[in-house]
């Protein structure tokens, strides 16, 4: 899904005094992630005050205003892993309050992309065939960044590190066990636009033919010379999970919207079908990448 590639609209509102560089707000739309922040500063809180410590030493000793120690134990602001480590040691927690850092930090992520994580981790096969841009998943920071600095109104820049981290993060997913199969079309002119320049360009096609590489994932070029195929329509998505069900999306079809209904799925599957044997195939596509690096 694409944008600047995940269709992604945030609800949390870009903070411009992020004082201390302690963390992130959090977005109060975000019941579930609120409920993890609050439940973590109510634990800081009982710590410090079982140490018989004051928030401006807490603050002081770990390099935070005191102001900031209190938004992160009422919960309105996200704390960064580093925090919870100096917080954890200071206040002698035993670890008990470094070990909130990995739910803390899925929950800095926009909803909607911690949602579309879910369902990539749940997916024992990933289709997708993208038009404008390299899918998400395949994208190295740099060329994340550079992406996400085209949007117009442009992000603020703790808004652009949130999406940036939060797109890394998704790519956890090569690394599950069993692996999911990963199926990627790409219009060649994802891969010739020079998003972040050329240097930043060369070493995203590098990893490309990294990724492409590896035992469970299959890349493939649509030459722009290649006119005949349904992809005209859109970018594609499929998810297909362990239970047989799954959910897709096609620009142009069901409002853009994903679709759950086994009709709809077997309508979008046959149109990645037919791309797929139009693309070129695995071998040829890492060839044809080979090639744009030899001209770089």
């Amino acid at each position: 899904m694409a944008a600047n590639e995940e269709q992604d609209p945030s609800g949390w509102q870009p903070n411009e005094e992020a004082e201390d560089g302690s963390g992130w707000e959090v977005d109060p739309s975000d019941e579930n992630g609120a409920a993890v922040v609050r439940a973590v500063g109510r634990q800081i809180r009982l710590h410090r005050k079982r140490a018989g410590m004051s928030g401006a030493e807490l603050g002081r000793r770990t390099g935070y205003g005191e102001a900031m120690i209190y938004k992160m134990e009422t919960g309105v602001r996200i704390p960064r892993p580093e925090f919870l480590d100096a917080v954890d040691t200071v206040l002698n927690a035993g670890g008990l309050i470094a070990a909130t850092k990995e739910d803390v930090a899925e929950v800095g992520y926009p909803k909607e992309v911690r949602e579309l994580a879910q369902m990539e981790n749940r997916a024992v096969d990933i289709l997708t065939y993208g038009i404008h841009n390299l899918h998400g998943l395949l994208q190295i920071e740099e060329y994340i960044r550079e992406l996400l600095k085209t949007r117009r109104p442009a992000y603020v820049e703790e808004h652009l590190e949130r999406r940036v981290a939060a797109r890394l993060a998704r790519q956890k997913v090569f690394e599950r066990s069993p692996a999911p199969e990963m199926s990627f079309i790409q219009e060649e002119v994802t891969l010739t636009r020079p998003i972040g320049g050329r240097m930043v360009l060369r070493r995203q096609l590098e990893h490309l033919l990294h990724v492409g590489r590896l035992p469970h994932v299959e890349i493939q070029v649509m030459p722009t010379s290649c006119g005949d195929h349904p992809g005209t329509g859109g970018r594609i998505d499929i998810l297909k999970f362990p239970d047989g069900t799954g959910v897709g999306r096609m620009d142009d079809e069901f409002g853009g919207r994903p679709a759950s209904d086994p009709r709809h799925l077997r309508l979008l599957e046959l149109r990645y079908g037919i791309i797929r044997g139009r693309a070129l195939t695995p071998e040829k596509s890492m060839a044809f990448i080979e090639r744009l690096l030899g001209e770089r």
